[in-house]
Formats: structure tokens, C-alpha cells, sequence
């Protein structure tokens, strides 16, 4: 049982690679050359080059292919009506507007997190302020009914215990 464990992932292992290598996309590539850029580009390791006709292997080596492979404008990879330059162009604006976007959100909602806990600072200290005046005439309140309940019983002098304060 515990050898089959141990073979069994060898053998996937071994079958993938061999899957993998099989396969040259140098040979498929050329070997569509004379046809058309439909079926060169059914391939994504294909790269068109309308001026030449030819269906060669993208080198993934260099990030765009080479002038003297193909020059940019007349090269075709994944869209037979898009040129590969068309293509980078698009796909560099699409990024920027996303990065402009990101920054834009992000900037936007720091402020309006700021703008918020300001308006939420501002309307506790509006609370505070309330409660404080509540509170203030509160006192007024009870001073002036101990001021009725002293005169009431002729004890309007001052406050024996006033010399301890």
C-alpha cells in the first residue's frame, strides 16, 4: 500500500513531464507557416508576422519580440485584427486607468474616513457641550432651591463648614 503511495505520484509526475516536452512549440509554430494567421494563432506560443506571412515562436526570452523577428506594427499574437503594438498600447492605458483609479479611491476614501471621524469629533463635542450646559443649569437649579429651603428656615447666614473648604 505505501509503495503504491510513492509510485503513484512518480508516474504523474513522470507522464507530465514527458507531456511537456513532447511537444516542441518550435516545431508547431513553423510548421504552420504558409498558412493563415487563424491557424498559426490557435497556438499561444505563435506570433503572426503579416509582412513575412509567417507563423514563428513569441520568444519568451525577450518581453517583445525583436524588430529583425518582426516589426511591432506588423506583428499579430492572440488577435488576428489587433497588431502586437495596438495591443500594448491598449493594455498600458487599461493599466494606468486602473493604477489613476486605485489611487483616486484610495486617496478619496482616506479623506472622506477623515472628513467623517471630523463630523463625528464634531458632533460628540456639540454633546459634550450640551450635556455640560444641562449640567450647569442643573446646578443653578438646586442652588437656588437649598437658597429657598435656607430662607425658609432662617438659615440664610453663611455656611459654618465654608471655613474648612
Amino acid at each position: 500500500m505505501m509503495d503504491l503511495r510513492i509510485s503513484l505520484p512518480a508516474l504523474l509526475l513522470v507522464l507530465g513531464l514527458v507531456t511537456v516536452f513532447a511537444a516542441a512549440p518550435d516545431s508547431v509554430c513553423e510548421a504552420k507557416n504558409g498558412t493563415s494567421c487563424e491557424e498559426c494563432l490557435k497556438n499561444v506560443s505563435c506570433l503572426w508576422c503579416i509582412k513575412t506571412k509567417s507563423c514563428v515562436t513569441y520568444p519568451v526570452k525577450t518581453i517583445l519580440p525583436p524588430h529583425a523577428l518582426c516589426p511591432l506594427n506588423e506583428a499579430r499574437w492572440g488577435l488576428c485584427w489587433m497588431n502586437f503594438q495596438t495591443l500594448i498600447i491598449t493594455l498600458a492605458v487599461f493599466g494606468g486607468i486602473i493604477i489613476i483609479a486605485f489611487f483616486v479611491c484610495l486617496f478619496c476614501c482616506c479623506k472622506c474616513e477623515n472628513f467623517g471621524s471630523n463630523r463625528f469629533n464634531a458632533k460628540m463635542q456639540r454633546q459634550n457641550d450640551k450635556t455640560k450646559t444641562k449640567q450647569e443649569e442643573r446646578r443653578a437649579e438646586m442652588k437656588d432651591r437649598h437658597e429657598e429651603i435656607r430662607k425658609k428656615y432662617g438659615l440664610s447666614g453663611q455656611n459654618p463648614y465654608s471655613r474648612f473648604a
